[in-house]
């Protein structure tokens, strides 16, 4: 699906804060302001961040948050990072989300990314799919956990 045509994606600032945590909300029926605030905290302090937001109207309805490997777990900084994206309830399925990860993909290549990297749940099969269709794989890095 293509987006609508009246939509503009820009670079993520502080003030997106509150809109970020309502989408959050909506999404996850859940208010998690003081962990949005601790993470654009850190993201605007990071030069590498390549966050987005996209806007309809003026209004934010969706986002994106992206980095560029710094060596962490031995990876290079050719490595990019999706960390979270998320869009509105009533703007999902319009293609804002496809839209977004295009931007940022195109935004890593341009700072030198060869290969970007994604967290998803094995059972979150909606953005399982999200990513496949972006053309996503399975990689070579293992999620490893220990319960205690």
């Amino acid at each position: 699906m293509s987006p609508p045509e009246d939509f503009q994606i820009r670079t993520l600032k502080e003030d997106d804060l509150n809109a970020i945590v309502e989408i959050d909300e909506k999404v996850l029926r859940e208010n998690r302001r003081n962990y949005w605030e601790g993470k654009l905290e850190l993201i605007n302090k990071k030069s590498s961040q390549v966050s987005l937001v996209v806007e309809m109207n003026g209004e934010v309805v969706g986002f994106i948050l992206g980095d560029i490997s710094g060596w962490e777990f031995g990876v290079p900084e050719t490595i990019g990072w999706i960390d979270t994206i998320g869009v509105d309830p009533a703007y999902q399925k319009r293609g804002l989300a496809r839209a977004l990860a295009h931007e940022m993909i195109k935004n890593l290549k341009a700072l030198g990314v060869k290969t970007i990297y994604t967290l998803v749940s094995w059972n979150d099969w909606d953005l399982l799919q999200f990513f496949h269709a972006m053309g996503f794989t399975r990689g070579d890095m293992i999620n490893l956990e220990l319960k205690i």
